[in-house]
């Protein structure tokens, strides 16, 4: 008797079907036009930032000399402190008045939902529209919205834009403004998904407001507020429109900040070198800023 051996034929190959084909040519337009404005530009930032640029004459290979030169400046260091300030400042300020909105707007109301969209239109407000109407509203005469609130209270104009001591801060009041209806959006998700019949047990205990506050709503939310303090810190370390609107990084560069002066010394001083070095440190601190956040917020969470 003859055994036979069957030598298995040649395997098909299988290719992708149309569902996993489809999604990548829905995301194909996006994604080159994040390669060619975004990713492309980034790198080249990244490779000018070892050159001394200069234009019609060739680029000069300096090394690290960018990065020395810059982090060295004093106007530098000082746009450094600014931006820490103004962006602590607009993160903290933008969660604690968020939050207060969304507790204040919570609810399915008709009215409530008006007062919410209401609220929400200066985060899809262009932030230059933003900018120029509090530059009017801190126009330094008696004419200006805000000091003509403080002349019926018998009080004299104030120079907010002008004033070194309190041009930062009125840029900040601004930011928070802008900042706070985005984090209430965000927080109201989290508030939704708080179970209602823990407040209700709570009210029939007598427990206090602050201490359903505390021991209840906040460890609800504590994913949502984990997203808007990741965001906000990222949004603080880029802030530029407002500053660049308001007050151009003046007077006297008080509230010249990392992004504007990176502007200046790329578009004002051409030192294309210098500004791309400014801009790659930025970039490193940014993400490891989110990396850390990111970590200490799973950390909270693991806890």
């Amino acid at each position: 008797m003859t055994a036979t051996v069957t030598t298995p034929g040649p395997r098909r190959v299988r290719f992708p079907g149309k569902r996993a084909v489809l999604p990548w040519l829905f995301l194909a337009p996006a994604l080159l036009l994040a390669l060619v404005f975004k990713f492309l530009p980034m790198g080249k930032g990244v490779w000018l930032s070892f050159f001394d640029v200069r234009p019609f004459l060739g680029d000069k290979w300096v090394g690290l000399d960018n990065y020395t030169r810059v982090l060295s400046d004093h106007r530098f260091q000082d746009a450094i402190g600014h931006t820490l300030l103004l962006g602590l400042g607009m993160s903290l300020g933008g969660i604690v008045v968020g939050f207060a909105l969304a507790l204040l707007l919570e609810g399915q109301a008709r009215s409530l939902k008006i007062i919410r969209t209401a609220v929400f239109l200066p985060v899809v407000t262009a932030t230059a529209v933003v900018g120029e109407m509090w530059r009017l509203m801190y126009y330094p005469t008696s004419d200006g919205l805000i000091n003509s609130g403080l002349g019926l209270l018998g009080l004299g104009p104030v120079p907010y834009l002008d004033n070194p001591d309190t041009a930062l801060w009125a840029t900040m009041a601004m930011g928070i403004w802008m900042l706070a209806p985005y984090n209430m959006v965000i927080i109201l998700a989290g508030l939704a998904g708080v179970d209602r019949s823990l407040y209700e047990a709570a009210a029939m205990d007598g427990v206090s407001l602050w201490q359903r506050l505390r021991h209840i709503t906040l460890p609800a939310i504590r994913p949502a507020l984990g997203i808007v303090l990741t965001l906000a810190a990222i949004r603080g370390l880029r802030v530029f429109t407002e500053v660049y609107v308001l007050t151009g990084g003046g007077p006297a560069g008080s509230t010249d900040v990392w992004m504007t002066r990176a502007y200046t010394l790329g578009f004002t001083r051409n030192d294309i070198g210098g500004a791309s070095a400014a801009s790659v440190v930025l970039l490193c601190v940014t993400l490891l800023l989110t990396v850390t956040v990111n970590y200490l917020r799973k950390r909270g969470d693991a806890r």
